[in-house]
C-alpha cells in the first residue's frame, strides 16, 4: 500500500515538474532581482529568505520592502495588500471545484496560489492515470520553491554582485504572453481570450492603470459566468 503510495506521488511530480520549468527561469531572475533589492534597501539576506516563503506574494513582497522602511502603519499595509492581490479572489472562487476532496493539501494549495500556479493548475491537461491532488499540489510546491529560492540566493549574493536589474520584470510578461498565445492555439473559440484582451482595455481607459484592476476582474467573472455554456462548448481544438 505504501509502495503504491509512493508510486502515484513520484508519478505525479514527474508529470508536474515539466509544466513548471519556464516558471523557473522567470522566478529565479525575479526571485534574484528582489534578494538583490532587498539588500539595496538595507536587509540582511533572511529578510527576503523568510518573506518569500511565508508571504510568496512577488508584488507584496517589492512593497513590503518601502513598508519596512516607513512608519508602523499596518491598516496601510492591509489595505496595499488587497489592492495588489485583489484578482486572487478570482482565482480562489474557479478554483473551488478543482479544489474539492483534496484533504489536507488544499490548505496549502490555497496558501501557496499564484499567478503562475492558478494558469498551470487551471489549464493544464492531467493524464488519467496522474493525481489530480498531488499533480496541483507539485505545480504550487515547485512555484513556491523557485521564488523562495531566488529570492534567497539574490539575498545572499546581493552584497558580491553589482548588476542593472532594469527590465528584468519582463520576464514574467513575455511568459503569460506565451501561456496566452498557447491557449489560443489550443482552443476553437477564442472568445475567452477575446474578453480577456477586451474587458481589461475597456476598465483602463475608464478607471486608469492605478483602478483598473479591479473592475476588470468583476466584468470578466461576470462575463464568463454567463457565457460559461457557450465557451465550454467551444473545447480545444484536435
Amino acid at each position: 500500500m505504501v509502495q503504491l503510495e509512493r508510486k502515484k506521488i513520484k508519478k505525479a511530480f514527474q508529470a508536474a515538474f515539466p509544466h513548471t520549468i519556464p516558471i523557473f527561469t522567470g522566478f529565479w531572475f525575479l526571485g534574484m532581482t528582489y534578494g538583490v533589492y532587498m539588500h539595496v534597501c538595507g536587509f540582511s539576506f533572511w529578510y527576503p529568505m523568510v518573506m518569500s516563503l511565508v508571504i510568496f506574494a512577488g508584488s507584496v513582497e517589492f512593497v513590503a520592502a518601502n513598508l519596512l522602511l516607513g512608519a508602523f502603519n499596518p491598516l496601510q499595509a492591509l489595505t496595499l495588500t488587497l489592492m495588489i492581490n485583489a484578482r486572487h479572489l478570482f482565482y480562489g472562487i474557479s478554483m473551488l471545484e478543482k479544489f474539492r476532496g483534496m484533504g489536507w493539501k488544499k490548505f496549502y494549495l490555497i496558501f501557496g496560489m499564484c499567478d503562475e500556479s492558478f494558469s498551470i493548475n487551471y489549464t493544464a491537461e492531467i493524464p488519467s492515470d496522474v493525481d489530480k491532488g498531488w499533480f496541483m499540489f507539485f505545480v504550487t510546491l515547485l512555484n513556491h520553491f523557485y521564488w523562495f529560492f531566488g529570492a534567497t540566493l539574490g539575498g545572499v549574493l546581493g552584497a558580491l554582485v553589482q548588476f542593472n536589474t532594469e527590465g528584468l520584470d519582463f520576464v514574467m510578461t513575455a511568459m503569460f504572453v506565451v501561456i496566452f498565445l498557447e491557449q489560443w492555439l489550443k482552443e476553437t473559440k477564442h472568445t475567452s481570450a477575446l474578453l480577456g484582451l477586451f474587458l481589461p482595455t475597456v476598465c483602463l481607459v475608464l478607471f486608469g492603470a492605478e483602478n483598473f484592476m479591479l473592475p476588470a476582474m468583476a466584468a470578466l467573472l461576470a462575463a464568463l459566468t454567463l457565457l460559461r455554456t457557450h465557451i465550454e462548448k467551444g473545447g480545444a481544438s484536435s
